[in-house]
């Protein structure tokens, strides 16, 4: 298996995650991002790097990559639509927001759209945003309160091309309006 470009071409800054700490094992975390920032998925291929990198075994690194689920092992979208299903945001309504975002983009959760735009992902954890529910991420930035009319809009948003902190920011985490 051949070493991946990213290995070579950031190397400089592969060194200064490395700098950060006492020991290069605990660099695993941050590397498994950069190969991710890189391909937008991890290889087998960044798997084995890092496990090089590091000094360790491929079957480390994998144990480390499978248990987080912000880690893609197979091919996503440009943006990751992540629903919280979890306690909260599951009674205040994630299971019909995520039937709705599958009607919306003709994908199940799990999916990618056929454009490549949008994968949709369900997680049983906690996104931390409780008091938002139900919440979602896009690309890992937070929104909150989302019904069927902000889903639209975050749709309409992630069409036009725009960057998932303005989405996030504009459908941020708010108090739901009496009603």
């Amino acid at each position: 298996m051949s070493r991946p470009e990213w290995v070579t071409s950031r190397a400089g800054e592969i060194e200064e995650i490395f700098a950060r700490y006492p020991r290069k094992k605990s660099a695993i975390m941050p590397l498994l991002h950069l190969a991710q920032e890189v391909r937008g998925h991890i290889a087998d291929e960044d798997v084995a790097a890092i496990a090089e990198l590091l000094s360790t075994t491929p079957s480390y690194v994998e144990s480390v990559c499978s248990f987080y689920s912000l880690f893609h092992r197979e091919p996503v979208g440009k943006y990751v639509i992540t629903v919280c299903g979890n306690i909260s945001c599951g009674l205040s309504g994630a299971e019909e927001l995520t039937r709705y975002l599958e009607r919306k983009l003709g994908i199940k959760a799990g999916e990618t759209t056929p454009d490549g735009l949008i994968t949709l992902l369900v997680t049983g954890e906690c996104i931390a945003a409780c008091d938002g529910a139900p919440a979602l991420q896009v690309n890992l930035e937070y929104c909150g309160n989302v019904d069927q009319e902000r889903a639209d809009a975050i749709i309409e948003a992630i069409r036009k091309g725009e960057d998932p902190k303005a989405i996030a920011d504009r459908f941020a985490i708010s108090p739901k309006k009496a009603g």
